[in-house]
This record gives structure tokens, sequence and C-alpha cells, in this order.
């Protein structure tokens, strides 16, 4: 058994692979547990619950499919009416441990008016958006203590919310879809006040280009938020995750490689980026899909007061498009010196 040992270690020393100490302490346990559920919840979530649907479609209880199919269809549309919202899936303590994980934080630069609606534009995308998702789609980072009076839904794609199961539960997280209608059912004032919607701006796209150390966000070519501000009159909020792309080192992809042309191909299809995230794993540090454990700081800016618009010109939106990049720009440089190491050395690159 001896020798067995000492083969093992040889073998895992010759892969470079760090192994996790076996006294670790129960909370650093849950906390690796909860950033486990979490990526499988985000890689393979939709599959496992497309998987349950058809068991359950071939099962003594076909009926409930029927019924389930039939809600489904007359309830496909709340995702673009404000959504399904429940707090006490929002409370669950995995969200505490997931917080932890990393950790998380979330920094404010000022208060908000909880008599507006705010569009928060957040950067960068990283691989999965860690950052984001703790801060706006679960209430572990204290958001509401930190906003008093304003409650925050998170904005997806379209298409998660034609999975069955999976999209009651990304409804029950404050989920809605990214879809014209939505923004501004959501930024209304005659409906909301005090609401909060948060939209990663460069998308799937932007998840190519995360790299540790770099921060590389799409902005250049992103015009439709701005738009919707205009037209809601909601103001801009620029949002940064200090610390997003280093909780994975995914494949080096540069433009117009294979592996580059491959992901473009298969987001352009479907409209998400194959990131084969490359992480750690729950026993080793070296090998797997679990994020680093890389601290996140999500930054909310000053907002950026919009007049209302319903019919803008390129022009104008041109004009409110600019003054936003500075905006991003001056909340990058005023703040990555308090949450990123060599600070110095970081540039924001927008494309």
């Amino acid at each position: 058994m001896e020798a067995l040992g000492k083969t093992f270690m040889t073998i895992s020393e010759a892969l470079g692979v760090q192994w996790a100490p076996r006294d670790i302490p129960v909370e650093r346990r849950f906390q690796t547990l909860a950033a486990t559920g979490w990526i499988c919840l985000v890689l393979f979530g939709e599959a496992i619950a497309i998987c349950l649907f058809l068991k359950l479609v071939y099962s003594d209880y076909w009926w409930l499919a029927i019924i389930y199919s039939i809600w489904f269809l007359n309830d496909i549309d709340v995702c673009n009416k404000g959504g399904r919202k429940y707090e006490w899936v929002r409370n669950w303590s995995w969200w505490r441990y997931y917080r932890d994980y990393f950790p998380i934080k979330l920094v404010k630069t000022t208060d908000l008016d909880c008599s507006c609606n705010y569009l928060f534009a957040c950067f960068p995308h990283g691989v999965v958006s860690s950052g984001a998702f703790g801060a706006f789609a679960t209430n572990a980072l204290d958001f509401y203590k930190m906003f008093p009076g304003m409650t925050c839904n998170m904005i997806t794609l379209s298409g998660h919310f034609l999975v069955p199961f999976f999209r009651d539960f990304i409804l029950a997280m404050g989920g809605c879809a990214s879809s014209r209608e939505s923004l501004l059912y959501l930024l209304d004032k005659k409906r909301h006040r005090g609401k909060c919607v948060a939209l990663i701006v460069g998308g799937a796209a932007e998840a190519l280009d995360s790299h540790p150390g770099e921060y590389k966000v799409i902005l250049k070519r992103r015009r439709g938020f701005v738009r919707i501000a205009m037209q809601s009159g909601a103001p801009l909020v620029p949002v940064f995750s200090f610390g997003e792309p280093d909780v994975f080192r995914p494949f080096n992809n540069p433009e117009n490689s294979l592996l580059r042309r491959f992901q473009e191909a298969v987001r352009k299809f479907t409209g998400i980026s194959p990131m084969f995230p490359i992480g750690r794993g729950v026993f080793q540090y070296n090998y797997g899909v679990l994020p680093i454990r890389a601290p996140i700081t999500t930054v909310v800016g000053r907002p950026m007061e919009v007049v209302k618009n319903l019919e803008p010109t390129d022009e104008e939106i041109d004009a409110v498009h600019a003054e936003f990049t500075e905006r991003l720009i001056e909340l990058f440089e005023s703040e990555k010196k308090k949450h990123l190491k060599n600070s110095e050395n970081v540039q924001l690159v927008i494309t």
C-alpha cells in the first residue's frame, strides 16, 4: 500500500497536480460544494432539465408532463413581462457559500434614488459572469441593504426560458429575457419604481476574450442598450467586476485561429460561446471546471442621466454612447487600484 501511495504521488508530481489537503475546514468544503453545484448548473443544467422532462413524459406520470406543457405554453411570455421572482430562492444558503468561495464583494460608489429605474450596464462578461450572478441574481451580497428600496432583475438569453424546469429556476432567481420588450417593460416607470435591470452588455461574444489578467470588453458595436435607456428614460449605470477574468483559464484562442473560428460559428448558431472553462477540481487545484478561488469585486458606478427619447436618431445614440464609454473608462481607472494587484500594468481594452 505504501508503494502504491508513492507511485501515485510520483505520477501526480509528474502531471503537476497539487492535491487539496485533507484537513480543510468544513466551511471551505461547503464553499467548494456550492461552487461545484453552481458550475454544474451553468454547464449542464439545461441538459439535465430536458432529460428530466423526457423521463417524466415516458413515465407513469406522463399526464403531469402534459399539464406542465399546457401551463408552460400559457406562461411562455412571462420572461418578457417582468418575470416571476421568488425571494426565498435568492436567499438560499447555497448562494452565501458560493459568495464566500471566491469571495465576491459588491461595492457602491453612490446611492440610488428608489423612485427611479436604472439600467445596469455590466462588464466584463468573463466566462460565465460569476460576479454579476452573485451580486444581482442572488441576495447573498445584500443588494437590498446596500440600495434600500431597490429591487434587481438580471437579464439573460431568451432561449433559456424555452427549457422546461430550467426556465422556472432562473425565473425564480429574478431572470428576465434579453429582448427589447422585456427591458422596456422592466424600466417602465408606470409599472415599476426602484427597479435595477442588470444587463451583461458584451454577451457571449465577449466571453471569447476572457483570459486571466486581461480586461477586453465589447462596447463600440453595442448600441441597443443605449437605445433602450433613451426610450425608457432610465439612467445608465456602469458596473464593473474586477477579477472576473481570473476565475478560469480558457484555452488560448487568438483571432482567426481554428479554435476561435469554431467558437464563433457555434455562438452565431446557438447564442452561446463554447468556452471549455479550465479551472480546478474538487480535490485538486490544477484540472477541472470549478472556478479558481480568486476574489471578484463588482463595483456599481455613478448613474448617468439619460433624456427620454422615444425615437432617438443615430447621432443622438452615438452621443450618449460616447459619454457612457467615458464613464466606464473613468470607473475602471478610478477603481482598479483598489481591487487589482499590479493595477498599473492592467489596461481596459474596448472593442
